[in-house]
């Protein structure tokens, strides 16, 4: 039986990672006619064509789709392997911020990664309100956080996509010939916003009937039946319901959730073996599990099963010391 080779499934996953051939040469390093023949010794080894034309572009055939779920496992394997016997264990505290929203559902999954692939970490975990943990973010006080906020100034990775819906007591008494009396966040909210814009764009009036600072104090007043408030449908339990368009209420956007990691300062930084390269300075890039810098950094592994992702990634991050400054790994 033959044996699939690693690297031109390296390349598959590049491929479609980056949406064409001449994308994953750059970021693998070769040339495109390199991985265009690369891509036909695969196709010889499995006996099927991988691509196929789909007006300018090729996309993956049947068999390309199968095979790159089988390359993206055996990928994620390989460089797990070889993560835990050449690089030692991670030390240093780990700064982990959340909303409150989803604390409890994809906070967890993503603890238990940490935890199972660098156990000597400690973990300082900060639940809060979006907004506040972006902010503390960028202002290196958190070095990951969980946010449906989109940010093109930091690099992160879509742990899911999430519905938004419009919520309510169980026993709450829905009139659509009166305002919506709306239970809002004060201060910055994306929930608050999404749920304006969708009334106002489908013509319902509404009325704000009951502000809170934290997602308890929505809840209470949620299930004291003083209104209605567009959220995560993670929050929905046996004590409310949701409200649809039978209700004559407008759909809402899903949100998509990422995982941030704070752009480190290279000068905090110290005993970086390959500190003189120009991009040595990756560890707070998300990339790629191939990606070539990752190395000399402690790589933490993000699995595709946390929060349902689809998505193969590996995370790369500076953990803190003691007194919060970013500090590189010690072998142990």
């Amino acid at each position: 039986m033959h044996t699939l080779d690693l690297e031109l499934l390296r390349s598959l996953a590049a491929i479609v990672s980056h949406d064409s051939f001449a994308a994953a040469a750059v970021h693998l390093g070769r040339t495109q006619s390199a991985i265009t023949q690369q891509m036909q010794r695969l196709e010889e080894q499995i006996g099927h064509p991988l691509f196929e034309k789909h007006g300018r572009q090729k996309r993956l055939t049947e068999h390309g789709q199968r095979l790159l779920t089988y390359a993206r496992h055996m990928l994620a394997i390989n460089d797990e392997a070889m993560r835990s016997l050449t690089q030692g264990q991670l030390e240093g505290m780990l700064r982990i911020g959340a909303p409150h929203d989803v604390a409890d559902t994809m906070l967890p999954p993503l603890l238990t990664e940490v935890a199972r692939t660098s156990p000597l970490l400690q973990l300082d975990i900060h639940v809060g309100r979006s907004p506040f943990l972006m902010a503390s973010l960028k202002r290196g006080e958190l070095d990951m956080a969980i946010s449906n906020r989109a940010d093109p100034e930091l690099e992160g990775v879509v742990l899911r996509t999430s519905p938004t819906v419009w919520l309510c007591s169980a026993s709450y008494i829905h009139q659509r010939d009166q305002p919506i009396p709306l239970i809002v966040a004060d201060g910055p909210s994306i929930f608050r916003r999404i749920g304006h814009e969708a009334l106002d764009q489908a013509g319902v009036a509404w009325t704000p009937r009951y502000t809170s600072s934290s997602l308890i104090g929505i809840k209470a007043a949620l299930r004291a039946g003083l209104g209605v408030t567009a959220r995560g449908v993670e929050q929905l339990d046996a004590g409310l319901r949701v409200l649809g368009l039978g209700d004559g209420m407008p759909r809402l956007p899903d949100l998509v959730y990422h995982l941030y990691v704070r752009s480190g300062q290279p000068g905090h930084a110290t005993g970086l073996r390959d500190a003189e390269e120009p991009d040595a300075f990756a560890a707070h890039r998300i990339d790629a599990l191939s990606a070539p810098r990752c190395a000399s950094w402690r790589c933490l592994r993000r699995r595709a099963a946390l929060s349902g992702c689809k998505h193969h990634a590996g995370l790369c991050f500076i953990a803190s010391d003691r007194a919060g400054q970013p500090t590189v790994a010690r072998h142990t």
